[in-house]
């Protein structure tokens, strides 16, 4: 387990502190407020006719509120269900059924780990009747990676193996709390998977409970920033096509890379990846969402995943990464006694 099993708080466990005064909403209501103090803020959705998505009262679609995605359908389709991408009710709750059955169980803390958790601190939910949250290629699994990709990956994998805490650089940007970066951050996990969407004429933003990111996305036509401007969330732009949200996202830095996902964010491929998001309500308590990745350094071909965001209670709460932290200072401490140990062994 990595250094993020110690250092992160989930939802069961903060206290009850509203993200409205913290930083990240901040600069949200910055954004928010040029186009609602003109009349064009946000508001509690206008009625529609029946079966037609909510709209706001400026007439876009209406994604507001808090949703989560928090699911335990895996990322890749497993190979017993190869061929089959869609569950039957009853395949899925005899899933649920098995992964609970292995699932709740208490581990003990391992030596050499920074922390094993308990059932206690999981929101995993249940599978959805999609067998996995690739939906393309169809067989639902990662495209394969280009020679140029793959040597990059292993190389890079091997250096993290052989140098995992020379520095606090080594250990990537999700155990130093500082962000899962996209696609990351959009994706389910183990907990903390909420996002609170906020929508003006001009703008719309989320913000992301895990790791407290706030995205906003302009819907303006400007054109994307420069490729010298990379950030952990990239550079996103917005438009509506039909009831639909699409937003693309590029300039993501390379510096960005996570245990957890497979390849989906291998090591270095912010430099030509492009994402793009689509947000769909399909009912007042549903929306339909999915991203392709694009990066032909890296992929031999465009991959998409679709996880569901459904209405959730909030609020959402501030998510305090650091606070009391002594994770990343005790792996660096036990790196360098081990290394001591080692020089004194003539190792």
């Amino acid at each position: 387990m990595t250094v993020h099993a110690m250092n992160r708080c989930s939802r069961s466990s903060l206290r009850p502190w509203r993200v409205l005064g913290g930083t990240a909403l901040l600069a949200v209501s910055v954004v928010l407020a040029g186009t609602s103090l003109n009349g064009q803020g946000t508001s509690k959705p206008r009625p529609s006719k029946p079966g037609a998505p909510l709209r706001t009262a400026w007439g876009d679609p209406d994604l507001q509120g808090i949703w989560t995605n928090t699911t335990t359908t895996p990322m890749q389709r497993p190979d017993e269900l190869a061929g089959k991408s869609v569950l039957t009710d009853a395949e899925r709750t005899e899933r649920d059924r098995e992964n609970n059955t292995k699932r709740y169980v208490d581990q003990k803390p391992k030596q050499g780990e920074t922390g094993t958790y308990n059932q206690f601190w999981f929101e995993r939910g249940a599978s959805s009747t999609q067998t996995s949250l690739i939906v393309d290629p169809p067989d639902g699994k990662f495209p394969a990676m280009t020679d140029a990709g793959k040597t990059r990956y292993d190389t890079q994998v091997a250096h993290r193996k052989a140098h995992p805490a020379d520095s606090w650089l080594d250990r990537n940007p999700y155990d130093r709390c500082i962000t899962r970066g996209m696609p990351g951050a959009m994706l389910p996990g183990f907990y903390n998977h909420n996002y609170q969407v906020l929508q003006t004429k001009d703008y719309v933003a989320i913000l992301v409970e895990m790791i407290h990111d706030a995205r906003i996305i302009p819907l303006d036509g400007r054109p994307h920033l420069s490729e010298r401007n990379r950030s952990w969330l990239g550079s996103s732009r917005g438009r509506w096509e039909g009831d639909t949200l699409v937003v693309e996202t590029k300039n993501v830095t390379d510096k960005l890379f996570e245990h957890g996902t497979g390849t989906l964010v291998a090591f270095g491929t912010g430099k030509t990846m492009t994402i793009t998001e689509r947000f769909r309500r399909v009912s007042a308590d549903e929306l339909d969402y999915q991203f392709t990745v694009s990066d032909p350094t890296v992929y031999t071909k465009p991959f998409t995943i679709s996880t569901p965001m459904v209405k959730t209670d909030g609020p959402i709460f501030e998510y305090a990464c650091h606070e009391g932290n002594h994770a990343m200072v005790g792996i660096l401490n036990a790196e360098r006694t081990a290394e001591k140990d080692a020089a004194a062994k003539g190792k």
